[in-house]
């Protein structure tokens, strides 16, 4: 499978990360979303983005226009269907992700490879749900795109090797290392990750410390390079309550139980650095903790 052309859904973090990315690795990229608002924000970005690696000398300014020039974007899903390779990379929702699926199918190529960015839902139900499910996988890249070196490759049952291998050829000429996790919810490292960040705010819940000593905790005494309430809050509330209600369900298991606190956070709309408020507060010059 020759894949040359990549249509993209969602603009949003994780889509104009991908973009990033795959328009730098020489990929002609189309990218969709409701809102032309968005997608403006979105270029807007990935030049921001693209120009800071030139001032940094990882690439050129020719590569860096190079890169935007490959980019279009559209507000028709049927736009995106003509590509090669699909990526989903809407919100985790998955009533949303499939009726995405349902509007691109009448559009598709017959070739065309369809992938889900999904950090936590099932590859198999969501492929069911398409009439191409040899032809569907998951495609989790990490956040922020352009930094994060893995990528998560699931297949569901269905999923055959020619399209495994195609996506095993992308992910090294983007420059990146694929990690193959089975299909079970969450995968490999928001199965590990969600239920750290989950405890974290238990601790936190529970009175054990407060949201500076927690997450200073982490820092200074395992080396992490944030803490788990800081990297909440730059994951977003509503995407980790999301994992680990997946987890919840899917597991069937009580430790997988949302921290209340995680739940009322959400509520309130305190989803973290994209509302400005989480476990911090980010409407001033420094971040302060919330709790």
């Amino acid at each position: 499978m020759s894949i040359k052309t990549v249509g993209i859904v969602g603009a949003g973090q994780m889509g104009n990360g991908i973009a990033h990315v795959f328009a730098l690795a020489g990929y002609d990229v189309v990218m969709s979303d409701i809102s032309q608002e968005a997608l403006d924000k979105a270029v807007a970005l990935i030049d921001k983005n693209l120009e800071r690696q030139v001032s940094r000398e990882k690439i050129s300014a020719a590569e860096k226009a190079a890169a935007l020039g490959r980019i279009t974007t559209t507000l028709k899903l049927s736009d995106v269907a003509q590509t090669d390779l699909v990526i989903e990379a809407a919100t985790e929702r998955e009533t949303v992700k499939q009726a995405i699926f349902e509007d691109l199918l009448p559009h598709l190529k017959p070739d065309t490879i369809l992938t889900s960015n999904t950090s936590s839902i099932s590859i198999t139900r969501l492929a069911s749900r398409t009439d191409r499910p040899e032809k569907f996988m998951g495609f989790h890249f990490m956040n922020p795109v352009p930094v994060m070196q893995l990528v998560e490759l699931i297949r569901g049952i269905a999923t055959d090797e020619p399209t495994y291998k195609a996506l095993v050829e992308v992910v090294e000429k983007i420059g990146k290392t694929a990690a193959s996790a089975e299909d079970f919810p969450a995968f490999i490292v928001n199965r590990i990750l969600m239920p750290m960040i989950n405890e974290a705010v238990y601790t936190l819940y529970e009175g054990v410390g407060n949201v500076k000593s927690i997450d200073e905790s982490l820092k200074l005494g395992a080396n992490h390079p944030m803490g788990p309430l800081e990297l909440a809050d730059f994951i977003g509330l509503d995407t980790c309550l999301a994992i680990m209600n997946v987890l919840h369900e899917g597991l069937a298991d009580t430790k997988y139980r949302p921290c209340p606190l995680l739940t009322k956070y959400v509520e309130a709309g305190w989803l973290g650095r994209k509302t400005q408020r989480g476990f911090y507060d980010y409407r001033g010059e420094t971040p302060v903790p919330t709790r």
